[in-house]
Parts: structure tokens; C-alpha cells; sequence
């Protein structure tokens, strides 16, 4: 990675470390049931998470609800220079302050919107697919069907050999997901308050690394996408 990305990216990190904590517990009481924790995900949480990507073949990754962008930040200081980020985002305040934090990098587009639209956000792109999907969001409140359509939205998007990557309070997901993805994998994480379940989902086949596409060819030219 070019060290200027490097060295803006842990500007980001050490500017919006302490101000970004006040929007998050605000924005948690606000909106308890879209927001999985009263506060981000340690730094070790952080790292065990990144440690499931090969970075040498992820050309495009999406992150589903990033809030305060704990996780977009690891991303982007271990992407190669042309991969590409997509940050699905609903809640709009932390969308404009991922904008914010992101203004100065090309490779990552925040899109204030639902995570199903996934497949709709990649075409208007003209990107055929993902290579890794990342979701801290609660899987465990959703409705069983809106479960399914987003997995389903989800495995569609995954290019052969992709992996959905999810870290949850609980780990019912895995019963719901059998249908999509057959191939996982799950550990228990106590290094966050609170513990977690991280589940690697794994699609069919074998990544080549080959998402993305030149970004002189796509419309990938905005950081923040209504």
C-alpha cells in the first residue's frame, strides 16, 4: 500500500478516535435496535476480523453497517491501491462522518442504504461482485424473511470462493445461512465487550481476486452515494 494511503489512513484513526465515540453512543440511544453495541469494536476484535481476508485477492469489498468505521479504517490501511470499499451505511449521521473520514481516498464509496440493495449498488457500479462482505450488523432482531432475502442478496453478490464474514452476540445466523452457504466457519471471541461469534460463510468455488474493474470505467468516483 502507497504510504501516503497509509499515513492518511492513521490520520483518519487518530482524528476521529475520541469524536466519533460521542456519536456512536449517541446515535445507539437513538436507535438501539439498528446498532448492535453501546460501543465500537475493540482493536483486537478488529484484527481478528481482518485476519479472515487475503488482502492480495480482495479487489472489492463491501461492509455492511460500519458505523463510526472502526472496521472501514483496518480495511483501508490493508487494501492493495486499486481495491475498492463500499460502505452500506442507514443511518445518516454516521454516513456523512464515514464521508468525512474517507474524503481523501478514492477507493471507498459510502452509501447511505440499505444493505439488501447490494446487487443494485454493485450494477450501478458495473462491478460484477464481491470478493469479501463484512457485517457487524444484528442479524438477531431482523424477521426470519428479511433475514433470508439479505443473505440471499448477500450470497448472490459473493464472487466464487468469496466469504461473508459476520461478527454477532449470538450465532443463530448459521441455521438461517446453511441453505446459502453450506461451508462455514466459527470461533467465539472474548477479547470485545461484549464477546463475540465471528462466522466466516464461504460461497462455492475459488477466488481469483478479479472484482474489481478500472475505476476509469466505472462510476466510482463518488465517496458518499444516496
Amino acid at each position: 500500500m502507497p504510504a501516503f494511503v497509509a499515513g492518511q489512513a492513521k490520520c483518519h484513526g487518530e482524528l476521529f478516535a475520541f469524536a466519533m465515540s460521542g456519536l456512536f453512543f449517541k446515535r445507539f440511544l437513538k436507535r438501539p435496535l439498528q446498532i448492535a453495541s453501546i460501543v465500537p469494536s475493540s482493536r483486537a476484535l478488529v484484527e481478528r476480523v481482518a485476519s479472515k481476508i487475503d488482502f492480495d485477492r480482495a479487489r472489492v469489498i463491501a461492509e455492511y453497517g460500519p458505523g463510526e468505521g472502526v472496521h472501514s479504517r483496518a480495511l483501508a490501511q490493508r487494501m492493495r491501491p486499486e481495491a475498492q470499499l463500499l460502505l452500506f451505511e442507514l443511518d445518516p449521521a454516521f454516513s456523512r462522518d464515514l464521508t468525512r473520514q474517507f474524503a481523501g481516498d478514492p477507493r471507498v464509496c459510502v452509501i447511505n442504504a440499505n444493505a439488501g440493495t447490494i446487487r443494485l449498488e454493485l450494477a450501478k457500479r458495473r462491478i460484477p461482485h464481491c470478493d469479501y462482505i463484512i457485517s457487524g450488523i444484528p442479524f438477531s432482531i431482523l424477521e426470519i424473511e428479511k433475514k433470508r432475502n439479505l443473505l440471499r442478496e448477500t450470497h448472490d453478490a459473493l464472487a466464487p470462493g468469496g466469504a461473508f464474514i459476520i461478527y454477532q452476540v449470538t450465532n443463530e445466523l448459521r441455521q438461517h445461512a446453511i441453505d446459502f452457504a453450506p461451508e462455514s466457519e466459527s470461533e467465539y471471541f472474548l477479547q470485545n465487550i461484549p464477546p463475540m461469534f465471528i462466522t466466516v460463510f464461504r460461497k462455492a468455488g475459488e477466488l481469483d481476486g478479479n472484482g474489481a474493474i478500472d475505476p476509469a470505467d466505472s462510476q466510482f468516483s463518488s465517496n458518499y452515494a444516496r
